[in-house]
């Protein structure tokens, strides 16, 4: 049976208040990490006490002030890596845009036991990954993860897949806590589409997640602009990229170990495919709007 409907967001399925998006562990079942996305007109704001929780703040397109820090942002999440904005827990936040035009921002969060200082992190410090090959090539933007950021417990990046290809792949795991070899991370996946023709056609992608006999799951979601799907635990991937349509995603995940690490296994079904990557090309059209 589709477990579709329990970890699957459509986009304005999920909103509150300001935010067109709200993930919170006011979710069933979900326990450590958040998502909110608001679209604020100029002269809009939000505000938020942060609380147990610490936040990325990352612009989706405009040049939002946080907490009066301008970000430079981005013109969409196709323009390439934009700064962000790192907010500890027990903070009063303002998100504010002076214009000129509409500021699409989003609030990645995870729960945190330390408070550490705030930070505001130069797109130009951002590392950019061109990981895989082939029809598995992708460009990552590693703006949340250890060695990068210091953080208590985020790892949040974005992924931008070009029309044709798969990403998160081969499936992968994260959902035990092994010593050196995994941690148990919950994850969240928002999702944004840009046709190759621009405004042409309908952007879509897919996603897949699937479970272990012990802990089944069993989604297979056809997403759109702002749609979400949660990972709450489970091999996932791929995340599809139809002919004709780039598809981009950003990442929050954070778990209840003490270590912060983004330790993975791939599905041993599958993980062979690493292996022919070897002596492939990565897609030429990586970065797209970016840099190396």
């Amino acid at each position: 049976m589709s477990d579709n409907a329990r970890w699957v967001r459509k986009f304005g399925s999920a909103a509150d208040g300001p935010f067109q998006v709200s993930i919170t562990d006011a979710v069933d079942g979900w326990k450590h990490t958040s998502l909110r996305v608001a679209a604020l007109a100029p002269g809009e704001g939000v505000r938020l006490d942060t609380g147990d929780s610490e936040l990325i703040v990352v612009p989706l397109s405009g040049s939002p002030e946080v907490n009066a820090v301008r970000l430079a942002g981005r013109a969409s999440v196709f323009a390439g890596p934009t700064d962000v904005a790192y907010v500890p827990r027990d903070t009063a936040l303002t998100v504010h845009n002076p214009g000129p035009g509409t500021a699409r921002v989003a609030l990645c969060g995870a729960k945190a036991r330390e408070r550490k200082p705030f930070r505001h992190l130069a797109a130009a410090d951002v590392p950019v990954e061109l990981r895989g090959a082939g029809t598995a090539s992708r460009e990552v933007r590693n703006f949340g993860v250890p060695g990068v950021l210091d953080a208590d417990s985020i790892i949040a990046c974005e992924v931008v897949t070009p029309a044709g290809n798969w990403s998160s792949y081969p499936p992968h795991k994260h959902d035990e806590e092994r010593p050196g070899a995994e941690t148990a991370l919950e994850e969240i996946y928002y999702f944004e589409l840009e046709s190759e023709a621009d405004g042409v056609g309908d952007p879509v992608g897919y996603q897949r997640v699937y479970g272990t006999e012990d802990r089944p799951i069993d989604v297979l979601a056809e997403v759109r602009s702002g749609d979400v799907v949660l990972v709450p635990h489970g091999w996932h991937g791929p995340a599809m990229a139809p002919p004709g349509y780039h598809l981009y995603y950003l990442n929050v995940m954070a778990g209840p170990g003490a270590t912060r690490a983004w330790l993975i296994c791939d599905d041993p079904a599958h993980g062979w495919v690493r292996g022919t990557w070897t002596g492939q090309e990565v897609d030429p059209r990586l970065p797209i709007g970016g840099r190396r």
